[in-house]
């Protein structure tokens, strides 16, 4: 995505101006939520399970229609109601599907190590006929992470016929969809992985407040103190990402989605 060519096909088009299309919202989409996220939300709710705001939900569906991505990845499938937006963006929905879709990867891979949420997950990508290009891996991403890594430096002592990646790589987009404190890390081994102009979309932590005293161990921890260590890692890794890369944000109802894209 050079500034010449905008990276999105845009002749011209500066930085700057690329990350203001890139981060607006598809006026023409609105935020109504897809009947089958709908029903998921509503199951999501009877588990006692927090969704993403809405707002983001539908951000994160707009920026990733935008974005001609030959591999994507969702990292924390859950029970599918994110899968579910985007499988309906690229898709449609079954019983309408629509006539110019916007293109979708070559593969798609959502990350999920809960077993029980990977067989709804795969219910749902049956049910928008996205079997194809479109798997569940039911690993930590930390194990995951670490083994593209590995792959991709020894790609080149590799011989043909080698266990391929886990991950097709490079990735040309990533949604992070964790809990809090785990959003950092993820984010960080992700973007490692990305393509030169890749794009991660992922909320941002919020941000802690008041005295929560200092641990003598990690292992004792309270949750307030892992909470501030976490933010403490994701300023880190917003710092890096400024100094090398590029990033924009986008303040929303709920949250505040952070758009991070390898130069």
């Amino acid at each position: 995505m050079s500034e010449g060519d905008g990276g999105f096909g845009l002749p011209q088009m500066s930085e700057e101006e690329m990350f203001s299309l890139l981060l607006s919202e598809d006026i023409d989409r609105g935020d109504s939520e897809p009947a089958i996220a709908a029903g998921i939300g509503e199951q999501m709710l009877h588990m006692s399970l927090r969704p993403l705001p809405r707002s983001i939900r539908a951000r994160i569906r707009d920026i990733s229609g935008r974005i001609p991505a030959k591999n994507a990845v969702l990292i924390g499938g859950g029970i599918g109601h994110l899968s579910a937006w985007l499988l309906d963006m690229w898709c449609g929905d079954p019983a309408n599907p629509p006539e110019t879709p916007p293109p979708k990867p070559d593969n798609f891979r959502i990350i999920e190590p809960g077993g029980k949420f990977g067989v709804i997950i795969d219910r749902l990508i049956r049910r928008h006929g996205a079997e194809n290009w479109t798997q569940i891996i039911q690993m930590p991403w930390n194990e995951l992470a670490a083994e593209a890594t590995s792959w991709s430096a020894a790609t080149a002592a590799l011989p043909q016929n080698a266990k391929p990646s886990p991950l097709p790589l490079p990735i040309d987009l990533v949604v992070v969809d964790v809990t809090e404190d785990e959003r950092a890390s993820t984010a960080k081994s992700a973007f490692d992985l990305l393509s030169s102009g890749g794009v991660l979309l992922v909320q941002e932590p919020e941000v802690p407040t008041g005295d929560v005293g200092v641990s003598d161990s990690p292992s004792e921890m309270t949750p307030a103190q892992k909470k501030v260590e976490s933010f403490n890692q994701w300023i880190s890794f917003v710092k890096d990402v400024s100094e090398n890369h590029s990033l924009g944000f986008v303040e929303l109802t709920g949250g505040t989605l952070a758009v991070l894209r390898r130069t």
